[in-house]
């Protein structure tokens, strides 16, 4: 099946080490080659089984505004001035989500790390109130799943949190924890080459669909349906 190739991790490497425009420009054939149609035809390859987990997550395998997250890096308020991203990054969101912030599928591509992530990403304060309101008002259900062996041998929770309880919630809460979190995402780590192998988009489709469970929650709890 066509897809990522070991070339791909290659040219990310080589994107690393040269992050600069004139670069860029001069190999951009490559890019477009080797990153570039590999993602959008994994995206392409994703859109059945994503629809067999969910129906309200889009795999879209559009050049420009699908899922694949553009290269070029927003630098005007950022300390690291490069001007490229050097990992392919992908999230197939919610049919009704307007940014990355919104709860998504995840996949991460990078010459030495791989990683699948679900959840929400530094949501909006709307819904950051409204998933920790719902742990407030469902703590044996959020415990059952955040503890469930199946969901926690493959994934974990990972993401910054408060250093104090948020205002409105007890600190004695038994969840105080997760409730200080300003990001609900789960991570799973995948073997580096894990995205040239011939099974991949069947590998993360297995992954994705373990974690449905979660993804029902979050999108329970921000009022989307899953």
């Amino acid at each position: 099946m066509p897809g990522f190739t070991p070339r791909t991790l290659d040219f990310l490497t080589e994107l690393a080490q040269n992050n600069n425009r004139e670069w860029f420009n001069e190999h951009k054939g490559d890019y477009e080659l080797h990153v570039l149609e590999p993602a959008l035809q994994f995206i392409a390859a994703m859109q059945k089984p994503l629809a067999n987990i969910s129906a309200h997550f889009v795999a879209s395998p559009k050049r420009v505004g699908g899922s694949l997250m553009r290269v070029y890096r927003d630098t005007r308020f950022a300390r690291n001035k490069t001007p490229y991203k050097t990992n392919i990054g992908i999230q197939f969101r919610h049919e009704l989500a307007r940014d990355v912030h919104a709860p998504g599928f995840y996949v991460h591509v990078e010459p030495e790390r791989a990683f699948l992530g679900v959840g929400l990403w530094r949501p909006d304060a709307r819904a950051l109130k409204s998933i920790r309101d719902f742990i407030c008002a469902y703590p044996a259900e959020w415990g059952r799943l955040t503890t469930d062996p199946v969901f926690r041998n493959v994934f974990e929770l990972r993401g910054d949190s408060l250093s104090r309880p948020p205002r409105g919630f007890s600190a004695d809460s038994d969840y105080i924890e997760d409730i200080k979190r300003k990001d609900f995402i789960a991570l799973h780590e995948l073997d580096r080459l894990a995205p040239v192998e011939d099974d991949f988009s069947e590998l993360v489709a297995e992954r994705f669909q373990l974690a449905l469970p979660y993804m029902t929650m979050m999108c329970k709890a921000v009022g989307v349906p899953c």
